[in-house]
């Protein structure tokens, strides 16, 4: 069995979650799109969904703070599904590479724990890993040092055998602190080209 454990990230790695793939379809200007997801349904509001603050308690606060965009703020929640775009082909390729070749693959996600059952049932690559933290289900969100501090000790994992994969630079930057082997995804080829060179692929 190999010593190094490989730790994935899921959304913008393993799957394109995007919530640009629902609010194309809602908006008919880009532009108009990009602004409601700068100023209304920001990154930072859903990153405390992640963090788990309830989709309806969310939703229903941001609404009253902007009654006029109250239908585009409920389809967060209502439509959330349509914000999924699929597995990342090149990256699930790479997942089952590294399981048959004895690697140990865990996740630790940003994920609201009410909507990351719909994707682990959708997706069958959710389903390959040893273990998964669920920030939702923790209280806890990436970059905070002690989410990853939960995996460790939640799967008795030290941190310096670990390879961490993820497309925030600032996650990544947080598991270096920890001791972590951590490689910031761009791509599929990107990430393939980072595993051969540290010789797990």
């Amino acid at each position: 069995m190999p010593s190094k454990v490989i730790v994935f990230d899921f959304g913008g790695v393993l799957i394109d979650w995007n919530p640009r793939n629902l609010y194309k379809k809602i908006f008919s200007s880009e532009t108009e799109m990009e602004w409601f997801l700068e100023n209304i349904c920001t990154t930072e509001w859903n990153l405390r969904i992640d963090a788990g603050k309830p989709f309806a308690v969310s939703v229903a606060e941001l609404s009253s703070q902007y009654p006029e965009w109250t239908t585009e703020i409920e389809a967060f929640h209502k439509q959330w599904p349509e914000m999924l775009g699929g597995e990342i082909p090149g990256t699930v390729e790479i997942l089952e590479e590294i399981i048959q070749k004895g690697y140990k693959v865990y996740g630790l996600t940003n994920w609201s724990a009410e909507t990351f059952p719909i994707a682990q049932g959708r997706y069958p690559s959710l389903n390959l890993m040893d273990g998964i933290v669920v920030s939702g289900e923790e209280k806890l969100i990436k970059p905070d040092p002690e989410i990853f501090r939960v995996l460790l000790e939640k799967y008795n994992l030290n941190a310096e055998n670990c390879i961490f994969i993820d497309d925030n630079l600032h996650n990544i930057e947080a598991s270096r602190k920890l001791g972590f082997e951590a490689i910031h995804f761009t791509d599929p080829d990107g990430l393939r080209d980072a595993l051969s060179w540290l010789g797990v692929l």
